[in-house]
C-alpha cells in the first residue's frame, strides 16, 4: 500500500483524487511492454505538484503512484467505455493516446482481474471510506477528481483543447450551487479558457461517487498541461504553475 498510493488524511471537506500522475510500472508487468511505454508518456505531468496547496487547506489528498498503463483507476471495473461512439482507452489500456500499442504481449483475462484486485479496488475504497467519513464530520463532501492532458491529442479532440475542462457528468455528480461557486471563480478571470461538461465531462470517479441526493459532490478538472509545462520536453513551468495554482486555490476555496 505505502509504495502504490501516497494519502494525506485531512480535516476540510474536501477530497483531492489524483488518478493518472503516477509513473510505476511492477516489473513483471514491464517484461511485457514495449520500451517507450515504461516512461508513462501519457500521463497527468505534475498534477500532484499542482494541487500540493492542499496540505496547506487542510484538504486530504489521494494520489496513485501506479502507471494508468498498468490499470486506469478513472475506468469501471468492467471496462463498459465512458463515452459510447467516441474514441477511449480501456482499464488496462493497450495502446497510448497516439495509438501505439503498449504491449508486445497483452494482458489476459485473469492478470487483469489481478490488477483489479491488487490496485484499482484499494484505490477505490480509500476513496468510499474517506467520503463517508467527511460527511459525517461535516454533513457533505466534495470529490475533485485532478487532472492534465495535452492542448493536443487528436485522438480525443479536435485542435486545441480549452484551458480548463469541468466535469460533472452533465449536472449529475454535483449540485448547481456548488458547481456555480466553481465557475464564478472562472468567470472572473479572462487569462484561462474554460469550458464545463464538454469533451470531459467526468470519468468513473466522477459519476461513480458524485451524489448530490446524498449530499457528496464530485467534480472533475481536466488541465490543458500547455498552462502550467513545456509539452515538449515534459519540464515544470514554475511560472506558469504558480498563477494557474494561484487560480485552482480560488476555485477550490469557493467551493466550500
Amino acid at each position: 500500500m505505502q509504495k502504490d498510493y501516497l494519502f494525506h488524511h485531512r480535516n476540510s471537506p474536501i477530497l483531492f483524487s489524483i488518478p493518472h500522475d503516477g509513473n510505476v510500472i511492477p516489473d513483471d508487468i514491464a517484461d511485457k511492454m514495449h520500451e517507450f511505454a515504461l516512461n508513462s508518456p501519457d500521463r497527468d505531468f505534475f498534477v500532484a505538484q499542482l494541487f500540493s496547496f492542499a496540505k496547506d487547506f487542510d484538504i486530504s489528498l489521494l494520489k496513485t503512484n501506479i502507471s494508468r498503463y498498468v490499470i486506469d483507476m478513472n475506468r469501471p471495473a468492467d471496462n463498459k467505455p465512458l463515452y459510447p461512439g467516441q474514441s477511449g482507452t480501456e482499464l488496462c489500456p493497450t495502446t497510448s493516446f497516439e495509438e501505439e500499442e503498449l504491449y508486445k504481449s497483452k494482458p489476459h483475462q485473469a492478470e487483469i482481474q489481478r490488477r483489479i484486485e491488487q490496485y484499482w479496488q484499494p484505490y477505490h475504497q480509500i476513496i468510499k471510506d474517506k467520503l463517508e467519513t467527511i460527511k459525517q464530520q461535516h454533513g457533505f463532501a466534495i470529490l475533485v477528481d485532478c487532472h492534465s492532458i495535452k492542448s493536443q491529442v487528436s485522438r480525443f479532440f479536435e485542435g486545441q483543447l480549452p484551458d480548463i475542462n469541468i466535469g460533472t457528468n452533465s449536472g449529475k455528480s454535483c449540485s448547481q450551487a456548488i458547481s456555480d461557486k466553481f465557475e464564478a471563480v472562472l468567470k472572473a478571470q479572462s487569462r484561462y479558457s474554460y469550458v464545463f461538461n464538454e469533451r470531459f465531462k467526468g470519468g468513473y470517479i466522477t459519476r461513480q461517487y458524485g451524489n448530490p441526493e446524498e449530499n457528496i459532490h464530485a467534480i472533475q478538472i481536466e488541465l490543458s498541461q500547455i498552462n502550467y509545462m513545456d509539452e515538449n520536453s515534459n519540464r515544470y513551468d514554475v511560472n506558469k504553475a504558480e498563477q494557474l495554482k494561484t487560480l485552482l486555490i480560488r476555485a477550490v476555496n469557493a467551493l466550500c
